[in-house]
């Protein structure tokens, strides 16, 4: 996976569709199903490697656009 709307296709195949509204917020979520995904062993290690690594870096990207607007 190479971007974050990848992922989101990923989620939906397990009926997973998240929208909050605050993309951080969206983000830390598609993190968290991911690890429940991996803990119940129906994802690939591999997957699951690289959607967090991406997910973690939009999320500082993110965090970091937001600190230069205050």
């Amino acid at each position: 996976m190479q971007t974050v709307y990848e992922i989101q296709q990923f989620l939906k195949k397990f009926g997973t569709v998240i929208y909050v509204g605050d993309r951080v917020a969206d983000l830390e979520l598609m993190e968290t199903e991911l690890k429940e995904l991996y803990a119940a062993q129906l994802i690939e290690p591999a997957d699951f490697q690289s959607g967090i690594m991406l997910l973690r870096h939009e999320i500082r990207l993110e965090q970091e656009k937001r600190q230069k607007e205050k």
